[in-house]
């Protein structure tokens, strides 16, 4: 939106909205399309403003008012989130909003006359050449700006918002583990790190001080991811966190099937971490612990991998309500797994309840 009105200001405009033409480098937003800039026609309508909505707005008021997450509805649908769909979810007094009244409802009725009656439209638009002026154009998008600067996720208590918080770790044990992988990252001359389950990005922090010049954290907690990225604007750090389910990664996607490619064809890194990690898919998801380590040890050549026990606090609670249905799942059976694909380079024990960081090197 910003770019947009800085456009209009010089005369241009965008003739597209697509999320994609917007990719990152650490927190930092970064438009790469400049084939989609284009010079203003007078009195013309922006171009991009279905994509806007669909694609960033409406995802937005989503999560902001309904508390509802975007991610996996929005994989479903490579153009976003319609405004009808939307729509569909508010209540009547949200409805009423004026924002939305004039924003969306509006909107959403003028694009309902197009598909109705697509002639009756078309002849309105030849007879009345006419559109909008650009100061009317600049005055209606800071209005949009002004409302969207006000939005923000809705605040839920998630189950891993604030685990950094009130982990098992003692302080003398997070020091352990941070010197560990800090060495790790340094002595490997680590350029870029994938930090699977990076929580609140603690660890992505300790590898970027340990020579890492690039960190991407995953998570599948929508309140840890956001204290993550609040910690990589506030202290500058070259450090991305997104949204992944792990258990159900990215497919290919898309015409053909390769308009997107998939989370295992994109995306490569010198070295990954995996701390308080594989439980969650080994426990938790059912996957078979073997599975768990080769597609973590597929991601990078040089890795850490952390071993919870099933004596640990965290897999007592997982099976507290739950059959033990995972006799293989112990040290032995790890280090098993681990080996049909890596060397172990280095093992530490890190806890109390006897979790051990295992560094491997790729065969």
């Amino acid at each position: 939106m910003e770019f947009q009105k800085f456009l209009l200001d010089r005369n241009y405009t965008l003739s597209d909205a697509t999320a994609y033409n917007i990719q990152f480098i650490g927190h930092k937003p970064i438009f790469i399309d400049v084939l989609s800039i284009i010079p203003y026609q007078t009195d013309s309508l922006w171009l991009g403003y279905q994509q806007f909505f669909e694609q960033f707005l409406n995802p937005l008021l989503l999560s902001s008012l309904k508390g509802i997450a975007f991610n996996s509805w929005y994989r479903g649908s490579l153009e976003g989130i319609s405004t009808t769909d939307l729509i569909s979810t508010l209540s009547i007094k949200q409805k009423l909003n004026w924002r939305i009244l004039l924003f969306l409802i509006l909107y959403q009725k003028a694009e309902k006359k197009v598909v109705d009656k697509p002639e009756d439209t078309l002849k309105k638009i030849v007879a009345n050449k006419k559109g909008i002026s650009k100061k009317s154009l600049i005055s209606m998008l800071t209005q949009l700006h002004s409302w969207i600067e006000k939005l923000v996720p809705m605040d839920k208590i998630t189950v891993w918002g604030d685990y950094a918080d009130v982990n098992t770790y003692d302080n003398q044990e997070r020091d352990i583990k941070a010197q560990f992988i800090s060495e790790f990252v340094s002595r490997n001359n680590l350029k870029t790190v994938a930090d699977l389950g990076c929580n609140t990005g603690d660890y992505s922090q300790v590898a970027i001080e340990g020579g890492a010049e690039y960190v991407i954290g995953f998570d599948f907690d929508h309140q840890a991811l956001s204290k993550a990225y609040l910690r990589s604007v506030a202290k500058n750090l070259c450090f991305l966190p997104l949204w992944l389910d792990a258990s159900n990664p990215s497919p290919s996607q898309g015409w053909l099937e390769s308009e997107r490619d998939s989370f295992s064809n994109r995306f490569q890194t010198d070295g990954v971490v995996a701390l308080a990690f594989e439980h969650h898919l080994a426990i938790a998801k059912n996957i078979p612990l073997e599975q768990v380590i080769k597609w973590i040890t597929s991601i990078a050549k040089y890795g850490i991998i952390e071993f919870v026990p099933k004596n640990d606090p965290t897999i007592l609670q997982m099976l507290a309500t739950r059959e033990d249905i995972f006799p293989n799942y112990n040290q032995s059976s790890f280090e098993i797994a681990l080996l049909k694909s890596s060397t172990i380079i280095n093992k530490k024990v890190i806890s109390k309840s006897g979790r051990i960081l295992y560094e491997y090197k790729r065969s």
